[in-house]
């Protein structure tokens, strides 16, 4: 009885991740869209904040690291996959809106989706169980990173930013996520430690990477809807 409760903890916690999606999307919007797009000169301190408020409720890049680290069990491996990941995800938000490369933002954020996916298949043993082999995790977290950095640089260039002051802006942003992620992380990894601690984990981490594959699939599915059909990114 224990077990089924909490399994169906985790299935209900995922589940209002994937559908809070509306709520907690890393668009930004309101108050805080009107205020970049406003913007004149460098501002850096509102945009350090800015950066720090997207990772923080960035489901889809919490979902995405919380599988990276889930069988990472030394600080030294957390360190370097979340640095590849970091790497990634500056250069794309860099690059991307400096210098104005652009995709539809939909496609970008279902490749996101798809990448919380791909970690937990991976975290599950599925490529050497149906294909006999094992990709490179940091070679696919450097890329994922790339894709997810590009997500937001799709959203800052819907507000259309003025050009005075945007590198430092933009970089201050940047600074701002990288400090939004080491807090969202400590959080997790405090969770995960605990748990690990417990029997509970080898009995229910599998079931736990299958319920992350779903939410991925689920988030890249919203996204492949909205640029058929239509509808605000989110």
């Amino acid at each position: 009885m224990g077990k089924r409760i909490r399994t169906t903890a985790w299935a209900a916690a995922l589940a209002m991740a994937a559908c809070a999606a509306p709520a907690f999307a890393h668009n930004i919007g309101g108050t805080d869209a009107a205020f970049v797009a406003a913007t004149r000169g460098p501002d850096p301190i509102p945009f350090l904040y800015l950066g720090a408020k997207h990772m923080v409720t960035g489901y889809d890049h919490l979902l995405f690291l919380a599988g990276v680290i889930f069988f990472l069990f030394r600080l030294r491996q957390i360190a370097l996959y979340v640095s590849l990941f970091s790497l990634g995800h500056s250069v794309t938000l860099l690059a991307g809106v400096f210098f104005g490369i652009r995709a539809d933002p939909h496609l970008v954020d279902a490749v996101v989706g798809l990448s919380v996916a791909y970690k937990a298949f991976e975290n599950l043993g599925g490529f050497r169980t149906l294909f006999g082999v094992q990709p490179d995790g940091r070679a696919a977290v450097l890329v994922f990173g790339l894709v997810h950095g590009f997500g937001l640089a799709t959203k800052l260039q819907a507000l259309n930013l003025n050009p005075e002051g945007l590198l430092v802006n933009l970089l201050s942003f940047n600074v701002g996520v990288e400090i939004g992620q080491v807090l969202a992380l400590s959080v997790i990894l405090a969770i995960m430690a605990l748990w690990r601690k417990t029997p509970l984990f080898g009995r229910t981490a599998a079931g736990a990477n299958v319920l992350l594959m779903l939410a991925g699939f689920v988030l890249a599915g919203q996204q492949v809807a909205g640029y058929i059909f239509g509808g605000a990114v989110s």
